[in-house]
């Protein structure tokens, strides 16, 4: 599903326009659309109390809509408008002919508010949508500020926002300070951008699409990942195959400090269908991971000082490469003279192959000049904010505030597939393409999660799947998961390892939910 920044939206509501479709009749269907979802959301209006905040332009115009659909069901509807409306407005006309009582914009208007809100079951937030531009000031910060009041007041209070919450940046998810939580955001057409960046993700509560019959936005080039998308990448599991079929990883991988980061990347790989893993990693570590990592096969290399790999363990990496169809490099790697030796070496050598670039990996990287143009195109990075900070010199602030963009801007300044780590990772192509993840999950926030997350791309790279979709893929893969692990056992405590046996029944529910399709 395409998601949209508000200019990307204008266009769209444009193009309808020039097919036949008005602005009026887009109102019309987004305000019945509304009105529909509050009621399925609710389980009926009848005899509800519903207070409904007007803004200034369409947000208010499909408030007015929705209000009106809400009223004709039997709801007990009273609107706030927060700025006058135009004379000619014909969805406040039809409002006032049915009855449905107002309160004006004007110095009275925040008492009154305040009291109905006192007696409301929900609260329709249909002041600004896509249109803010600035700080929240007057009425509009009065009036949602006593929504928040009301809210902590009476938890019990539903609040339902029109498109975004009031406050927030629909390309960015940067909110005003006074934007009012919602249940539930309904956004129109398709979903905005800010609803899944932090923090307006945080205050958008569960979102759903309202169709208004927009033409197609082929020409949007960001997408919100989902399973339908990720069934169709699902790669194939034919029955006539054999190892070789599902694709040969080299993971060069593991320190003494980080022995398990090795394990959880390797079993990460044979998880998500990897034929076989092959775990590259000093030798002196190799009896207790081959001990523990009985699936995969084993490449002790040389190490100095013990425990880390070195420069002389680039000979026999590089020997093996021709076996192998994808590489993982750097989770657990560690960092200092001997793993910089090592990846600055094996960098010189790699040669077409595709490659996955975690953790350490990252972190020596970033320390080489020109470093993107020694890396392979058909590289994916997988830095979480403080190791693209390193890699781009850009302060972790500035990545945060705009990770959609940054992230695209990164990835086609490197011409390499990058993933941006955290709640609603990004993952962007060289061409300019980004697939957002739907999910933010805190049982995710714990050592070794990245580790598994690096295992299923580089599984899936070592598939066959092109390094945009093997990306894509294994977050999208990779965070399904974790809800089942929070589903199963909370958002505390929850381990990396916990993951592991999740993937494959991931990967089972994504074919079974298809073929149900």
């Amino acid at each position: 599903m395409k998601l949209v920044t508000a200019a990307e939206m204008r266009r769209l509501e444009e193009q309808a326009a020039v097919t036949g479709t008005p602005a009026s009749e887009l109102m019309e269907r987004a305000g019945i659309g509304v009105a529909r979802a509050i009621r399925a959301f609710l389980g009926g209006v009848a005899g509800k109390r519903f207070l409904v905040l007007v803004g200034p332009g369409n947000n208010g115009g499909d408030g007015l809509v929705a209000a009106r659909h809400l009223h004709r069901w039997g709801a007990r509807v009273h609107l706030c408008l927060l700025s006058p409306r135009p004379q000619d407005d014909r969805n406040f006309a039809l409002t006032c002919q049915q009855g449905i009582p107002f309160t004006d914009a004007g110095p009275d208007a925040l008492p009154a508010l305040k009291g109905l809100l006192s007696g409301a079951d929900a609260v329709v937030d249909a002041v600004l949508g896509t249109g803010r531009v600035r700080p929240l000031d007057g009425l509009f910060r009065d009036a949602l500020l006593a929504v928040g009041s009301a809210r902590t007041a009476r938890p019990g209070l539903a609040v339902i926002a029109v498109d975004l919450p009031s406050g927030v940046d629909a390309d960015t998810g940067d909110a005003d300070p006074v934007t009012p939580r919602a249940d539930l955001t309904l956004t129109l057409g398709l979903p905005k951008r800010g609803l899944y960046s932090p923090p307006g993700a945080g205050l958008a509560g569960r979102v759903e699409v309202v169709d208004i019959g927009l033409p197609p936005a082929d020409e949007v080039p960001t997408e919100l990942l989902d399973a339908q998308w990720a069934a169709s990448t699902l790669p194939p599991r034919p029955a006539t195959a054999h190892k070789g079929t599902f694709g040969r990883l080299l993971v060069a991988a593991g320190s003494a400090r980080y022995v398990g980061a090795a394990y959880l990347a390797c079993m990460g790989a044979c998880r998500v269908g990897a034929g076989l893993v092959t775990l590259a990693t000093p030798a002196s570590l190799h009896p207790v991971l081959a001990a523990k990592l009985t699936e995969a096969t084993h490449l002790p290399l040389p190490e100095a000082p013990p425990g880390f790999l070195c420069g002389e363990a680039v000979a026999p990496s590089v020997e093996e490469l021709p076996r192998y169809n994808a590489l993982l490099i750097g989770c657990g790697l560690g960092q200092g003279p001997g793993p910089a030796a090592f990846v600055e070496g094996l960098l010189s050598l790699l040669g077409d192959i595709p490659s996955v670039w975690d953790a350490d990996g990252l972190n020596l990287l970033a320390a080489l000049p020109s470093w993107p143009q020694r890396l392979p195109r058909g590289a994916v990075l997988s830095p979480h904010p403080a190791e693209m900070a390193r890699l781009s010199g850009q302060a972790v602030e500035d990545i945060q505030r705009d990770r959609i963009e940054v992230t695209r801007e990164l990835a086609r300044r490197w011409q390499k597939v990058v993933v941006l780590k955290g709640a609603y990772t990004v993952v962007a192509s060289p061409e300019g393409r980004v697939r957002l993840s739907p999910f933010a999950n805190p049982a995710l926030a714990s050592a070794g999660t990245g580790d598994v997350l690096a295992g299923a791309v580089g599984g899936l790279l070592a598939h066959g799947l092109p390094p945009f979709d093997a990306a894509a893929h294994g977050v999208y893969l990779h965070r399904l998961a974790g809800e089942l692990v929070r589903k199963e056992m909370g958002q505390a405590g929850t381990l990396a390892s916990d993951l592991l046996p999740a993937l494959p029944l991931t990967i089972k529910k994504l074919m079974e939910d298809a073929h149900a399709r």
